[in-house]
């Protein structure tokens, strides 16, 4: 397993060097990377990040779509964000969501940190979608994710994920201080 780990974690790093530079070939190593972790979260009784790594595969073939197709010739997708109340409502419905996830899981599974892990899955899907919209506030929630997320895999005692998500948050912050330039540059708020 120290290998899948490893690979898995070579590719996420590619993938995180290319989405912060906004290159649609971050999604191809998204892609790779989280069908490697689907198997070691698997394997390490974390259902709920095997369910999430299983979706950003999904994600990363929307991401490659959503990236690629709405824009005109040499025009790339806007980075844009969202007005304050729209996180509200995405807060509620995770949380609510989560907890019910937390619920099955520690009721019909062997799941480690039930609840946790439902709360760190089920952000990431919310993060991920808003990454594959260029939406600024995707970094806003993966700033706080992959800091919960690291007490996740410290507990789990996958070193090498718990480095990778800290290298994550570091360059969340990058990303969303780049992507923010960006947007203020175009002036886009949807």
């Amino acid at each position: 397993m120290l290998y899948l780990e490893i690979l898995a974690v070579i590719f996420g790093l590619a993938y995180l060097f290319f989405l912060i530079r906004e290159q649609i070939i971050c999604w191809a190593f998204g892609i790779v990377g989280s069908l490697f972790s689907v198997i070691l979260f698997y394997k390490t009784a974390l259902y709920s990040e095997a369910i999430l790594y299983l979706y950003y595969v999904v994600i990363g073939c929307y991401g490659f779509y959503h990236w690629n197709a709405p824009k005109t010739k040499n025009q790339s997708l806007p980075v844009t964000d969202f007005h304050n109340l729209s996180y509200v409502y995405q807060i509620v419905i995770t949380e609510i969501l989560a907890i019910i996830l937390g619920f099955v899981f520690s009721k019909y599974t062997d799941a480690a940190m039930p609840y946790l892990d439902a709360q760190t899955t089920l952000f990431s899907f919310l993060a991920s979608f808003l990454e594959a919209r260029k939406k600024l506030s995707a970094w806003k929630f993966w700033i706080v994710i992959n800091a919960v997320t690291i007490v996740l895999y410290l507990q789990k005692e996958l070193n090498y994920y718990t480095v990778l998500t800290f290298v994550y948050l570091v360059f969340s912050f990058v990303g969303y201080y780049k992507w923010k330039k960006k947007m203020s540059q175009q002036t886009i708020l949807v």
